[in-house]
């Protein structure tokens, strides 16, 4: 099996993928083609079925895995499979496993190193919050291990959501040794639960897509109402406390612009607005670089980024 991200303009391709997406479309001179992306673990790749009554292209959807026959061109920069021939495969024939993008780390050795972090909570109140969420609620723990952190943009692969925490957590636990202002089990414990609404906003690969409270309320506010909910469970559970950690939780993107209900008013608040971005930026950074790799040069213009990309040359 040949991955997505080895693809190359010239080549022909004849192997299964997951059809990620199917939506019919028409061309300015009134002919229907199909608009496909195509997914495997190691990424998407946007397809055209030129002839969609074509004979040999099977009837097929969205989520079904299929067997495709076609070429790799270029359009406007980025790779586009032309679609010639889609059978739809059988149970048996492919392993959901390699169509799935993973993180590159282990999502176990993750998971435990947010257990210590967990451990190390001094306020009791905060200590039992965070157990409630990652010790005692076992749903809320596999799904959290699984989910994305985005649907494209940054940690949009199985255990993303984990492996985003993580890096917040220790950019916060950082913060903390060098501002030590900073109140640790409060920064901590709202860098663990900062995107928790992110189990609730985005569906399960392999959909990975918007669900309608994803779509109607969004994370930040669903991760500020769990946080509520769980406290609500834990006897003497300080108001002004949870009104802190629901706080950062609903400033923690920073500016209006960028769908942050309030704008930080807490120093800690201000912190995981800084760590969070700092660490999906550079993660979308990387993520680019590694779909770039053959290129050497610039990269083009990001709109994330504001700016024309290209990698470190020494």
């Amino acid at each position: 099996m040949k991955l997505i991200r080895d693809l190359k303009e010239g080549d022909r391709i004849f192997d299964i993928y997951l059809c990620k997406h199917k939506q019919a479309a028409v061309t300015k001179n009134g002919k229907p083609y199909e608009n496909v992306i195509l997914q495997d673990k190691s990424g998407t790749i946007d397809a055209k079925v030129w002839e969609p009554n074509n004979p040999g292209i099977g009837d097929y959807n969205t989520l079904d895995y299929i067997e495709v026959y076609g070429d790799v061109n270029n359009f406007q920069g980025n790779l586009q499979v032309s679609v010639k021939r889609i059978r739809v495969c059988r149970e048996g024939e492919y392993d959901p496993a390699d169509y799935l993008p993973v993180s590159s780390k282990n999502i176990d050795e993750m998971y435990q190193e947010i257990l210590k972090y967990t451990e190390s909570i001094q306020n009791p109140y905060l200590k039992q919050l965070l157990e409630a969420f990652f010790v005692k609620d076992q749903a809320f723990g596999k799904s959290f291990r699984n989910s994305s952190a985005a649907k494209t943009v940054h940690h949009g692969f199985v255990g993303g959501l984990l492996e985003h925490t993580l890096g917040v957590t220790r950019l916060c636990d950082y913060y903390c040794s060098a501002y030590p202002i900073l109140k640790r089990d409060l920064l901590l414990t709202a860098a663990m639960c900062h995107d928790i609404g992110k189990v609730k906003e985005i569906s399960p690969f392999p959909e990975n897509d918007y669900t309608d409270d994803g779509q109607l309320l969004g994370h930040i506010v669903m991760g500020s109402q769990m946080v509520a909910e769980k406290a609500a469970g834990i006897e003497g559970f300080p108001h002004v406390l949870l009104s802190q950690i629901q706080h950062c939780i609903l400033a923690h993107h920073g500016k209006y612009e960028y769908g942050s209900p309030k704008l930080p008013a807490l120093m800690e608040a201000l912190a995981l607005n800084y760590a969070d971005d700092t660490d999906a930026k550079m993660e979308t950074f990387k993520e680019i670089l590694e779909n770039n790799s053959e290129n050497q040069g610039w990269l083009g213009y990001n709109r994330l980024f504001e700016s024309n990309l290209r990698a470190t040359r020494l």
